[in-house]
């Protein structure tokens, strides 16, 4: 592929995007050689680089790449037998340890992140939620890991200057060495500057270094009163500085020491470049394998980026751009276009006004074709798919040049000839305002030429131009189609919406009318065009309309359609949740039953068995006592089949769940389908306590419907017939007096619905005194009954404390 056509699509600047998500100088370097292929088994291997990289970082949100470094050749010295310095060596050794990070995070199987008690557990039922990465995994799995001797160069070197004390036994020695021998000089020169004998000599109480060596400041003249070696003197020449000849031996020693020092560094850091050495080969590898994944990594940065997708590679020399938007624009901004090519036509006209974004189109379809080729993904809906081109040739632009005397028209033509040169069957050309620079009647001719030679070469051609000549030929050639560039004639300014199968207008004369060009003056310019352009104007103005008109109705058919789509989807998933949910509790309902038959009949064989057994003994208390046993166990058996309560009120699908529930309020029992009345309600448990007839039941909200209360209008025979008789037979007072407590309560409650039944508005309930436990009891449980108005203690002559009187509602 020829590259002096890279800079006029603009790749170069997608490059430069690219460059700046390397995370290292390894994948600047693949990047600054990348360019697009045209074999397609490449093209595709590494478009699914791309894709991984993207689909790992999406699941990960980071991959760690820091610490990669460029150790080719400070390896390649190691490898001869050089020595590194320090720096060089910690720089091998962040590689070795980014190496280990790198490999340990995508070797492996990379598991989608979940949420809960399983988050972080994968088994054999997770296997959905596994997914593989085989490039970059394959990748990884050839790093080579050197932990030891990463291990070996982090505890022997603090910093690029510092060398650890752990390095060696003998470096540790020798700095140890070190300081005492600082420690006893020291200790001397203090002696010195502090005694009396010395201190008229001194010009300050200091002790000071020159070199290596330690010194004392002494006055000048009293240099041959002080015994030593000058070493230095100040500017002044008043101070000089004196090594006192009874530290002299004590300095050598401590020079000879750091030598020591010296040499035991320059040992241990030979010998880790020696190691260092011995894995070249392999640290090599692992340079050319982290460039690798820092490349892919950058690609797939860059694609979520751009909300970039991998297109489909197709082998037709065919491509459809779905909703696709120009990498370098601004994505908030930019106006998606969709363009395709290939299929019915292989030459795509696209014409319309200046500024309508014809020229953006045409560069979209061709930066988008060397991403595609480079093995980047493009910026564009699902569905978009791309082929393989040998060559991309594009004529964009002006390169009219003072220089080589070139004009406008002669420029372009340099090019265009250059492309009819090397144009074949496998080649996409792009050109812009083909024909443009020269008069019209003879460009119009000249692009209609240029445009044949492209077809007849099997070539693929997307071109604009204002030309109307253009227009028809596309109009009349099977493999050519038009497009254009739509217009608001209301705004005055384009749309940048293409529209495919529409040749566009100019506009000119609707322009010029809108900023004030007077009718006379546009009549005029219309007499001067030839009838056959006046009819396709008129032609492509009713098209305009029609098509207007076909895109609304087009619109609301989508919008129908989408909606029913969703209706049925939700159905559908519906009838499936209603099946699985059918089916589960069928073989629920089926283990369940199919268990307790099994253990009722077990039971029921042991009691036969029992009973048989009982009817050869002779009757005695204790042969009484085993039936009554075997008569409960029977009957606990057959408790154990009955189902529950909550499954006889619960629907088993729930309708809405009933909220803000009062006491008080009717309510239906929808699975028992009866009225009653809400006697209390716990918001906490979702539960209220329901009273129907002269039972009470704590129900679920799921299982209560709130229905209107309902005036009590009429009164049926039969209920006539109950209160007579209640209110003939039940007298105004009851008598607890030898209960205990349960049993009262239930006797009251049965009174208290009598008497309510009955119409007695005033009762009396004898309790007696006694230890005080009935008669608090049931005023307790008073407080809490539906039919009690109110209640006092009997006065005198109605029985004291010992009866409670109770008004009944």
């Amino acid at each position: 592929m020829n590259e002096k056509y890279y800079n006029v699509l603009e790749i170069n600047k997608v490059i430069e995007m690219l460059k700046s998500k390397a995370s290292s100088e390894l994948g600047l370097s693949i990047i600054e050689k990348l360019s697009p292929s045209s074999n397609f088994d490449e093209v595709e291997n590494a478009l699914k680089e791309t894709t991984e990289a993207q689909s790992i970082l999406i699941k990960r949100g980071h991959v760690p790449l820091q610490g990669i470094y460029n150790i080719t050749d400070q390896v390649k010295r190691a490898d001869i037998g050089a020595t590194l310095d320090a720096r060089n060596l910690l720089k091998i050794a962040d590689t070795m340890r980014a190496t280990r990070v790198i490999s340990n995070v995508l070797s492996g199987d990379i598991k989608v992140e979940t949420f809960g008690n399983a988050a972080n557990s994968v088994s054999e039922e997770d296997d959905e939620d596994i997914v593989k990465y085989p490039i970059v995994q394959s990748l990884a799995n050839s790093l080579y890991i050197h932990r030891d001797i990463e291990e070996e160069i982090y505890n022997a070197i603090v910093s690029e200057l510092e060398i650890a004390d752990s390095a060696s036994s003998e470096l540790r020695s020798i700095r140890k060495r070190i300081i005492q021998k600082n420690q006893l000089i020291r200790s001397k020169l203090n002696s010195i500057i502090s005694s009396t004998t010395y201190q008229k000599y001194l010009q300050d109480a200091i002790i000071s270094m020159r070199g290596d060596r330690f010194v004392v400041p002494v006055k000048a003249e009293y240099r041959s009163m002080f015994s030593g070696i000058i070493h230095d003197q100040s500017s002044s020449g008043a101070t000089l500085f004196i090594e006192p000849m009874s530290i002299v031996e004590m300095n050598n020693d401590l020079r000879q020491l750091k030598l020591q020092e010296l040499e035991e560094i320059e040992r241990i850091l030979a010998e880790l470049s020696a190691r260092v050495g011995e894995v070249s080969r392999e640290l090599i590898s692992n340079q050319d394998i982290l460039a690798k994944i820092d490349f892919i990594f950058a690609k797939g940065k860059l694609s979520l980026q751009m909300k970039a997708i991998e297109p489909r590679l197709n082998r037709k020399q065919s491509f459809k751009i779905v909703e696709g938007r120009h990498p370098l624009l601004d994505r908030s901004t930019v106006v998606p276009n969709t363009v395709y090519l290939g299929e019915d036509f292989t030459t795509l006209l696209i014409t319309g006004p200046n500024t309508g974004g014809k020229t953006v189109t045409i560069k979209m379809v061709g930066i988008f074709a060397l991403m595609t080729q480079c093995g980047l993904h493009i910026p564009a809906d699902y569905g978009s798919s791309m082929c393989v081109f040998d060559s991309i040739f594009a004529d964009i632009g002006d390169d009219q040049s003072i220089e080589q005397s070139l004009s406008t028209f002669s420029s372009h033509m340099t090019r265009i000839v250059g492309i009819l040169e090397n144009v074949t069957e496998n080649s996409l050309v792009i050109f812009d305002e083909l024909g443009a620079g020269t008069d019209p009647e003879e460009g119009a001719a000249l692009a209609i030429a240029i445009l044949e030679d492209i077809k007849s070469a099997g070539a693929s051609c997307i071109a604009t131009t204002h030309y109307s000549e253009l227009k028809k030929y596309a109009l009349a050639k099977k493999d050519v189609e038009n497009a254009a560039v739509e217009f608001d004639m209301e705004k005055l300014s384009p749309t940048y919406k293409l529209l495919i199968g529409v040749p566009g207008k100019s506009n000119a004369f609707e322009i010029s009318k809108k900023l004030g060009l007077s009718d006379y003056v546009i009549n005029n310019a219309r007499n001067f065009l030839e009838n056959d352009n006046i009819e396709i104007e008129e032609i492509l103005q009713n098209v305009e309309k029609s098509r207007l008109k076909t895109e609304e109705e087009l619109k609301k058919a989508e919008e129908m359609r989408a909606e029913i789509e969703n209706m049925k989807n939700e159905y559908q998933e519906k009838v499936m949740k209603l099946e699985n949910s059918k089916q589960k509790i069928m073989d629920n309902a089926r283990s369940e039953a199919f268990s307790v038959i099994r253990q009722a009949k077990e039971s029921t064989d042991k009691m036969i068995k029992e009973l048989r057994k009982l009817e050869m003994e002779k009757a005695s208390k204790d042969k009484d006592r085993r039936i009554e046993k075997i008569r409960r166990e029977i009957g606990q058996s057959m408790g154990k089949l009955q189902p529950s309560v909550e499954s006889m009120v619960v629907p088993k699908f729930a309708s809405k769940e009933i909220k803000n529930l009062k006491a008080g309020e009717d309510v239906r029992i929808i699975t028992l389908n009866q009225e009653g009345t809400v006697i209390s309600v716990d918001n906490k448990k979702k539960e209220a306590v329901v009273q129907v007839g002269i039972m009470k039941m704590t129900l679920p909200f799921k299982s209560l419907k709130r229905i209107e209360k309902k005036e009590d209008s009429h009164v049926t025979r039969t209920t006539r017939k109950v209160i007579r008789s209640k209110s003939g037979n039940v007298t105004r007072e009851v008598d607890l007096r030898g209960l205990n407590l349960e049993e009262a309560i239930m006797k009251v409650e049965k009174y208290l619905d009598d008497a309510c039944m009955a119409g007695h508005d005033e009762v009396t309930i004898i309790h007696g005194i006694g230890t005080g436990v009935l008669r608090r009891g049931i005023k307790e449980w008073l407080k809490k009954n539906p039919h009690v108005k109110s209640m006092r203690d009997g006065q005198y002559g109605e029985g004291g404390i010992g009866v409670t009187i109770v008004k009944v509602k």
